[in-house]
């Protein structure tokens, strides 16, 4: 029996949010996977892409017979302004009459808006995180996922995240066979290790309001290979070691030692990429031993400081093959 896929497209959409896990639908279907694809837009008219391309649609949102799986795109006007009302009642309704709810990136601002994700688990975009949190509290937003499932509703995080996922739905429906042979024929992994941490920007924090934390944060990010102990971080500023946890338990909801390793990790990853071997890298970035720092990349990425480096350290696949 055939299942039929909807996309919800609209103007300002990611056009590789809807192309790329398309492609794995469509790719399904080489190998015995039966799946209709269709767009559909809010009012059944063409939408303008994020790349300038007009994306003709096959009718309105409300007029689709029940759809399998409706998609709903991702794209930066969702999170620049407010969700457009047409945009959540489609939603809305084609979420009352789908087996199953899916969204890519940003998209999740859109189901989120349209209350299905309230009290459930869901993720996006890594550098939108801390705004779909803020916006719905009633929300448990999983920052470093690439794709969550929660209640039969999925969200996934930026745009490749998408076909991984569009890859575990075909993998759902027909087994591991015939995504095994989807993933092989696209060339991507079955499962990819590690979560949005591998590919985020460097450790993004608030300025922190209280001057003694102020002092120890900006003493870390500068001389992330010194000794950076609570009991030494708290002698340095004058005050107890509960003290100073409770003070980075209010500004920046972790402990010392978690923001110490974080950093680490962050000043390590540039350091890869920047074509620093491990050892060189373990050192500089304080965590004293190439062993320690696997271990934290392991732990944190789910790979290796060497396997980071052959994949984010140069596009050059000949230097890529030769890291070990």
């Amino acid at each position: 029996m055939g299942r039929h896929v909807v996309f919800v497209v609209f103007d300002g959409m990611k056009m590789l949010d809807a192309a790329g896990p398309a492609e794995v639908f469509a790719e399904a279907g080489v190998f015995g996977g039966e799946y209709s694809v269709s767009y559909v837009s809010p009012l059944g008219k063409p939408v303008l892409t994020s790349v300038g391309i007009r994306l003709p649609v096959d009718g309105a949102a409300g007029d689709v017979p029940d759809p399998d799986t409706v998609v709903v795109c991702g794209g930066d006007v969702l999170v620049s302004g407010p969700v457009p009302d047409e945009l959540i009642a489609a939603v809305k309704d084609l979420a009352g009459r789908t087996r199953r709810l899916v969204s890519i990136c940003t998209g999740s601002f859109v189901l989120a808006a349209a209350g299905v994700l309230s009290g459930h688990r869901a993720t996006t975009h890594w550098r939108h995180a801390r705004l779909l949190a803020g916006r719905y509290p009633d929300i448990d937003v999983v920052p470093d996922a690439l794709f969550v499932e929660d209640a039969g509703v999925f969200t996934s995080a930026g745009v490749s995240a998408g076909i991984d996922l569009a890859l575990a739905l075909v993998e759902q429906d027909h087994g591991r066979d015939l995504a095994r042979e989807v993933a092989r024929n696209l060339v991507m992994f079955m499962q990819r290790p590690g979560g949005q941490s591998q590919f985020s920007a460097p450790l993004e924090v608030r300025p922190p309001s209280t001057p003694t934390i102020r002092t120890v944060v900006d003493l870390i990010s500068a001389e992330p290979a010194l000794d950076h102990s609570t009991r030494v971080l708290a002698a340095r500023v004058g005050v107890s070691p509960r003290h100073l946890a409770r003070l980075f338990a209010t500004e920046l909801d972790t402990t010392p030692a978690k923001f110490v390793e974080q950093v680490r990790l962050d000043h390590a990853k540039a350091l890869l990429d920047a074509g620093h071997g491990v050892a060189e890298t373990a050192r500089r970035a304080g965590f004293g031993s190439s062993e320690t720092m696997r271990r934290t990349f392991v732990a944190r990425l789910g790979i290796s400081p060497s396997q980071y480096r052959a994949r984010f350290g140069t596009t050059d696949r000949s230097v890529s093959e030769s890291v070990g």
